[in-house]
């Protein structure tokens, strides 16, 4: 099949398509249109054996078609330099999103030319026979768009811009080859990100509906010293302060107003999970960008970090101008390792280096309560020291199959077997409570939005 995208066309993304109607690119080709006046004539030849006038015709016919010929070649094939072509690419994709590209195209001719642009798209989009067509006028410049969604983190690597030129006669065609090997990384979704921010999601949406709290408490963040008055905590007096006024002064403290915030990744094999085109660990992983840019933006420290069989791409909370540049480096190589994740490493892990207490946000994906219960030790034990919110994802297909009307006694089955399942995730979600773990039971395209408001709630709370 063939591409033929133009401004208002749908984007190209990378389901896996047959390699069909590959084209091979020599420097130069006849065009159909030679052929099928060709045959033309070879029909007329033999129409002349019962309608002799026609053989005359057809003779007439050859010399013309040799004379187009020769002249189609001098016009495409004479003089250097007749065509600029460049790719415009972005500095890096966003995952899971449509990336524009640019194919800019100057024709050089003194003559109106038609291009056919066979553009080498990434292997990772497993299409070979893309293609644009142009009619340019002479000595103008054309820009033609067209889009890609990449649904995998990594370098896409472009290969040649094929460019072939002929005229209006369309009876050959020359090649112009361009920009060869061009590569660019993709990142996680740094365009949703930016879809918050126009929202102005740090000053409005994300307090709309929420009543911020401002509490005196006993946190490391000092505020200042003031006179005792009746009620104040005793604990709190600074005597050093007392002997110098010779009155009882107190230390006041608030609320830190930078709490460090972890996202959690887990990277084993139940998140590689398709939907969409993206899996889990990609949701989560964009889910993940968003959310620390909110929480820097609302003066906390993000932190993140990934496990499954081992911890990887740490990143520690902090809040400087720099850490989400570290976050999308770390984000960008999360793969997934296809082990089972291990929450005794994970425990283990925080215990050690996370000393202050912190917000865990923790995506994850359990399928079953009995996948839980052999996890629940070491959560209960991580939310002893942290506030613990577990994130994991409804299935949408079983979702889909419970909504739908069964009709078959097999379907009748699948029906109930999807109830089931579907109430095991509630479950999971009633377990968690029960032991004062936060929980989020989410559909992978509202998981960042869902994300968000749970963050706010906590700080709305005074949680944290």
């Amino acid at each position: 099949m063939a591409y033929r995208i133009q401004h208002n066309q749908k984007p190209i993304t990378n389901n896996h398509q047959p390699l069909t109607n590959l084209k091979l690119l020599k420097p130069f080709y006849i065009q159909p249109r030679f052929f099928y006046a060709g045959i033309g004539i070879v029909v007329l030849f033999a129409l002349s054996y019962f309608v002799p006038f026609l053989f005359l015709v057809a003779q007439l016919l050859i010399l013309v078609l040799c004379v187009v010929f020769i002249l189609d070649i001098l016009l495409i094939f004479i003089g250097k330099n007749k065509v600029e072509g460049e790719r415009i690419l972005p500095d890096k994709f966003s995952n899971g999103d449509m990336n524009l590209v640019e194919i800019t195209i100057k024709n050089n001719y003194p003559i109106k030319v038609c291009f056919e642009i066979i553009d080498e798209i990434p292997e990772q989009f497993q299409v070979r026979d893309f293609k644009l067509e142009r009619l340019i006028n002479a000595k103008k410049t054309e820009t033609i768009p067209y889009h890609l969604k990449p649904s995998e983190r990594g370098v896409y690597q472009f290969g040649d811009l094929n460019v072939y030129a002929s005229s209006v006669l369309k009876m050959v065609a020359k090649r112009y080859t361009f920009d060869t090997d061009s590569s660019v990384p993709t990142y996680p979704s740094y365009k949703q990100l930016k879809k918050f921010e126009l929202l102005n999601i740090n000053k409005n949406s994300l307090d709309y509906g929420l009543k911020k709290v401002r509490r005196l408490g006993h946190s490391m963040e000092f505020e200042q010293i003031k006179d005792y008055v009746s009620g104040d905590d005793l604990r709190t007096i600074n005597w050093k302060a007392t002997a110098k006024k010779k009155q009882l002064m107190v230390n006041q403290f608030q609320d830190e107003k930078s709490q460090p915030v972890y996202a959690i990744i887990d990277k084993g094999r139940l998140m590689k999970m398709p939907f969409n085109g993206l899996s889990l660990l990609d949701y989560a992983i964009n889910a993940a960008l968003v959310i620390s840019h909110v929480v820097l933006r609302k003066h906390d420290k993000a932190g993140l970090f990934s496990f499954s069989k081992n911890i990887d791409n740490v990143v520690i909370a902090e809040r400087r101008n720099s850490q989400m540049r570290l976050i999308l480096e770390a984000l960008y190589n999360v793969k997934t390792d296809y082990f089972e994740s291990d929450f005794s490493r994970l425990y283990g892990n925080i215990k050690k280096h996370i000393t202050h207490r912190s917000l865990l946000l923790m995506y994850t994906n359990f399928e079953t309560l009995n996948g839980l219960e052999r996890q629940l030790p070491y959560l209960k034990a991580i939310s002893k020291s942290h506030l613990l919110v577990v994130i994991f994802f409804k299935n949408t297909e079983i979702d889909q199959m419970i909504k739908g009307k069964a009709e078959t006694i097999q379907q009748v089955y699948d029906k109930v077997i999807a109830e089931k399942l579907e109430y095991e995730k509630r479950l999971i979600a009633n377990e968690l409570k029960k032991y004062g773990i936060h929980s989020i039971l989410t559909t992978p395209e509202h998981l960042t939005i869902d994300t968000i408001n749970k963050y706010l709630e906590i700080k709305a709370r005074g949680m944290l």
